[in-house]
């Protein structure tokens, strides 16, 4: 075992051999005392082993030339996928943030070039995976757009949509608020968040029969209607989850403990938001209450009464506080949906057949998504039909020549799909403005400057998630 001490301005490491003494200015190329022989070091390299840490620290100091760098992750439980993050420290300090990306890359764009476009839904639904719904709406929308079809999108099929969406908003905010608790060691905030997410799950196991990547939001509707008792289910977990919520609320709002970590820390102005193109609760909590559902709708939205929460502080706290607050507003519409839904059935697809996919979906009996009556009439009654189906599953609609961008509020903020057609059945480009990979360029901002421990706390208020940064 080898300790550090100071003698004559130079690291002294003096081994178990009170005989054995070594200056690493005496080292040359070996400066690293556990180089292979011959092998040559690239720059000084301090080896702390053992020692006080505040004298380890003070050497390194004292030399300013001298610098430590750290990577933090790509592999690391608080950056919520595969980030990369490159910290320069001084001390405890650090002078120098750089976020490193693309080690979740999955080409999803570029395969979405390769499938029909209703294929592609299955592709974007797993860019970022607490989000699927909002992906799905966001292409849906823009390939409507191409279309030519936006108003003839059902009213029922629309109301789906933001009751799935806003569900999501709230179960992306929770695993946010979880996650962020655990990394701050308040274990009990994590656990919450997942019980209440897993009432949310249930609901879209019910409706779409998968719990992530539903790809149930298809162009022109959604896949199929809510099943029998689907709104009563969601009518049930809506005082259960308001009860988690409060929990949560009670659990960290007003804890002094976590105003404390996060009060002042990642702070991130207006002006910062705008230059860096930052979005959702990042943006709203410099003050400016920008909310795509209330500035340009869609789906319905103006129909709802909700609010957009905003704050001025600007800081880590203030990003928690706006989720918390953003849930309870989707809480208010999902009750507003359901009433509607309740009320006003009717078809969850466009009329236009050359477009619409079968809508009226159950399980048969090979454990399938297949409507038995519509496979009996293709097979049995109708030969146009069946060719009709056949051609619309393999080759898909055509989309006529041009682009379209078509942006909805996601939990982190604008999430927009850039469209563009050839006038074929796949998709020339397709192109998403994913709030993530935006949010991600403040990293240098909210940490240069700060503790190295307060990182954790940065990154985790942008609430980024790597599937839908890298793509």
């Amino acid at each position: 075992m080898t300790t550090p001490h100071s003698a004559s301005g130079s690291t002294v490491y003096t081994a178990a051999d009170p005989d054995e003494v070594r200056h690493i200015d005496d080292l040359d190329e070996q400066a690293d005392l556990y180089a292979a022989p011959g092998e040559p070091s690239e720059g000084r390299v301090f080896n702390a082993v053992g020692g006080d840490w505040n004298d380890i620290v003070g050497e390194v100091g004292s030399r300013p030339e001298e610098r430590i760098v750290v990577n933090m992750g790509p592999q690391h439980p608080s950056t919520h996928g595969v980030l990369r993050l490159i910290l320069e420290i001084e001390g405890e300090t650090v002078t120098e943030a750089r976020a490193g990306i693309g080690y979740l890359h999955t080409g999803i764009e570029k395969n979405m070039e390769f499938r029909t476009w209703t294929q592609g839904v299955t592709f974007c639904t797993r860019m970022d995976y607490l989000m699927p719904i909002f992906t799905e709406t966001a292409y849906c929308l823009a390939v409507e757009k191409l279309l030519g079809i936006t108003d003839q999108i059902p009213a029922r099929a629309s109301a789906i949509r933001v009751l799935m969406m806003e569900l999501n908003r709230i179960g992306s905010h929770l695993v946010c608020l979880g996650t962020g608790g655990m990394e701050l060691g308040a274990t009990t905030v994590m656990t919450i968040g997942f019980r209440e997410r897993e009432r949310i799950l249930n609901i879209f196991e019910m409706v779409s029969g998968l719990r992530m990547n539903n790809a149930y939001v298809r162009p022109g509707g959604v896949a199929q209607d809510l099943p029998a008792g689907a709104i009563q289910a969601v009518r049930d977990i809506i005082p259960e989850l308001r009860q988690g919520i409060r929990e949560l609320e009670l659990l960290m709002l007003e804890n002094p403990i976590l105003k404390g970590r996060l009060v002042g820390i990642g702070y991130l102005d207006l002006t910062g938001c705008m230059a860096l193109g930052i979005t959702g609760p990042m943006l709203r909590s410099a003050g400016y209450p920008l909310d795509l559902r209330k500035a340009t709708p869609y789906c319905g939205y103006e129909k709802y009464e909700f609010d957009v929460p905003t704050r001025t502080g600007a800081d880590a706290y203030d990003r928690l506080w706006l989720r918390v607050k953003e849930m309870w507003e989707s809480l208010k519409i999902v009750e507003q949906v359901v009433a509607e839904l309740q009320d006003n059935p009717g078809p969850v697809m466009v009329e236009d057949k050359k477009i619409a996919w079968p809508a009226q979906l159950s399980v048969g009996p090979d454990g399938m998504g297949n409507s038995p009556a519509h496979i009996a009439e293709i097979m049995g009654t109708s030969m146009e039909s069946l060719i009709h189906h056949f051609k619309l599953v393999t080759e898909g609609f055509r989309v006529p020549p041009g682009q379209a961008y078509a942006a909805v509020e996601s939990p982190k903020g604008e999430l927009g799909c850039h469209a563009v057609s050839d006038g074929g059945t796949r998709p020339y480009r397709a192109h998403f403005r994913e709030p993530s990979f935006n949010n991600l360029q403040a990293v240098a901002a909210l940490c240069e400057g700060a503790q190295l421990a307060d990182v954790i706390v940065a990154v985790a208020s942008i609430d980024p998630v790597m599937g839908g940064v890298d793509r």
